[in-house]
Parts: structure tokens; sequence; C-alpha cells
């Protein structure tokens, strides 16, 4: 997200494919989605707002964001791998009285294989990369060291 024409072209993608879900509303959890959900909402002529990371261990809106009820949100992130993120803002959209329209994102790393519950998903780009727990790393378990360049 440093250069901003480019992120600029990323945003211009994802509100064409989310346009059609007439959203009211863009939000992003800190903090992937943050410039994000001010880009697309730019673009798509509403408002962006962010969920942050709550006493509770989820999110939630703070610094006075508010949704009123029934306010149409598109959740927005820029990286898709396991849904966590993008899941605890879509229950912070629930909790505010938001109704969640669809799920928008930069790349998709699961590959499709990530869903939410129904809510249509938008990726500017998509690939499958694996990602393993420590103790079931093939390069682990090999000795392989880690290195950093």
């Amino acid at each position: 997200m440093q250069w901003p024409a480019q992120t600029e072209a990323v945003c211009r993608k994802l509100a064409d494919a989310t346009r059609v879900l007439a959203p009211t509303t863009v939000a992003g959890p800190t903090t992937g989605g943050v410039i994000l959900a001010y880009e697309l909402a730019r673009q798509l002529g509403v408002r962006g707002i962010f969920a942050e990371r709550d006493a509770a261990g989820g999110r939630s809106f703070q610094r006075d964001f508010r949704l009123t009820p029934g306010e149409r949100v598109l959740v927005v992130d820029d990286i898709l791998t396991s849904g966590a993120s993008v899941r605890d803002t879509l229950a912070a959209v629930a909790a505010s009285g938001g109704v969640a329209v669809g799920v928008a994102v930069v790349v998709d790393r699961s590959g499709g294989a990530v869903a939410f519950e129904g809510l249509p998903l938008a990726a500017a780009t998509e690939f499958a990369l694996a990602t393993y727990a420590p103790d079931d790393c093939p390069l682990c378990s090999a000795g392989v060291p880690l290195t950093v360049t």
C-alpha cells in the first residue's frame, strides 16, 4: 500500500466488482484494511471505517465509528489466508447493528477455500499458498535452517 497509484488501481478493480452490492460503508480490520477501506470507500462514494482489536480479543469499532441498524457494510482486507481478521470484522459489523453485504480482498491466498457465511467474495488476485504449523512444516522436519536474506 506504499504506492498510492497502484493502491488506487487495485481498489478500482475491487470497486467495480462490489459496486452491485450497494454498500453504504466499507470497513476493514487494522492494520491491513485501514488504507483499503479508505480508498475503496472513496471510489464507491461511501464512508470508510476500520475495526480495531479490543480487550475481549476480537475487533470492534472504536474512535467514535458507529453503524446504524441495517447499514450495508462491505468488509475489505489486504490478504486472506485463514479469514480470521475478516471474520472478526464481520462480527464487529453484526455487533454494531450493520449488515455485511460482501467481502473484498487484494489477495486470496486460500485459493478460494475460505468462505464467509454465503457472502460474495471479490479478490483482486488469488492463488493457493501452502501454510504450515511449525510441527507440520516439511522443511523444518528435514532440518532446513531458517534463513533471512
